[in-house]
């Protein structure tokens, strides 16, 4: 009984902190508040139209990057909760937090090897392209 409060505790809290990010876009597009004609007296931008495909392919592999790194950290994240909620209710049994540590220790390290991998990607990158 303890643990179904605690997932629907878990459950309702993950909700009411995803909502503050259903904010409505209907603001964003109501009209420039003047910001086009000002920017335009300061030539800030050049009036364009197409599309640009000289990056596609950069702009599509980042794309793909940043959604896999963001799935990783979701899967992170729900790693950290389950071992924690493990270690939590282990009530004094010395296997299931010594699962419940080697989850929380393989996950960061896995956290941390993705990361790496980026970074070297991304210097590595950075460097061809220059």
């Amino acid at each position: 009984m303890k643990i179904k409060k605690t997932i629907l505790l878990l459950i309702i809290g993950i909700f009411l902190l995803n909502s503050a990010f259903f904010v409505s876009k209907s603001l964003a597009q109501t009209g420039s508040y003047g910001l086009n004609e000002t920017a335009g007296e300061v030539g800030a931008f050049k009036s364009q139209t197409g599309a640009n495909y000289d990056n596609f392919l950069q702009t599509k592999a980042g794309q793909i990057i940043g959604t896999v790194l963001s799935f990783v950290g979701v899967l992170f994240l729900i790693l950290m909760i389950y071992a924690g909620i493990l270690w939590m209710t282990a009530q004094g049994n010395d296997s299931q937090v010594t699962k419940a540590k080697n989850l929380l220790i393989n996950g960061i390290i896995g956290l941390i090897i993705v990361f790496a991998a980026y970074a070297i990607t991304s210097f590595i990158g950075s460097e061809i392209l220059q």
